[in-house]
């Protein structure tokens, strides 16, 4: 019995930001989705606007799966991933074991095709477009509980900010200046545009 497919279905289960009061819960399958969708967002301005060549499609599916260890390990929140270099390391390690775990449990012919984006390049400039695009979707969880009135997230909208302007992406400052501003508007204010 293969259970690859079983194990991603879980993270509907994983919570996000855990050691945060949050208005709304997000879990990784709704927060990978939103990085799948930011990533091909970020690579298309990119390309169209930049003339950029990063491969869309390889930075979408590594998106997809990026979060795929979770299902094993939980979410690590960040202040404890990144307290010191050895947990961090160790943490890195405990993720690679994982990913490892649930490949094994892909058949051999489908484990070939998968591989490559459960295991992304992290030299690759897909994998930074992703790394952009993860940034990007924090930084759009804490606009959202900013205006619930939850100033829970006040800082962690100031240093994810700060982070994703010193990737110094043009993309990045692309959809800040087009799209940002759309997002703390209301159904009918949208509607209204």
């Amino acid at each position: 019995m293969d259970k690859f497919y079983a194990y991603m279905d879980r993270m509907k289960f994983i919570k996000r930001w855990q050691l945060m009061r949050s208005v709304r819960d997000e879990n990784i399958m709704e927060h990978s989705q939103s990085v799948a969708m930011l990533t091909h967002a970020l690579c298309t301005i990119e390309r169209t606007v930049f003339g950029g060549t990063v491969d869309s499609e390889k930075a979408v599916l590594y998106a997809v799966y990026h979060e795929a260890s979770e299902v094993m390990t939980g979410d690590l929140p960040t202040p404890i991933k990144y307290f010191n270099n050895n947990i961090h390391g160790e943490y890195e390690k405990l993720e690679t074991l994982a990913v490892e775990k649930l490949a094994d449990t892909l058949p051999e012919p489908v484990r070939g095709e998968l591989l490559p984006y459960l295991c992304a390049d992290k030299q690759s400039e897909e994998y930074r477009f992703m790394k952009a695009a993860d940034k990007l979707s924090a930084y759009l969880k804490c606009l959202e509980e900013l205006r619930s009135g939850n100033e829970e997230f006040k800082k962690a909208e100031k240093t994810i900010r700060e982070a994703l302007n010193g990737m110094k992406m043009p993309a990045v400052d692309y959809f800040f200046e087009h799209f940002i501003q759309a997002f703390s508007l209301t159904l009918d204010e949208l509607e209204g545009l």
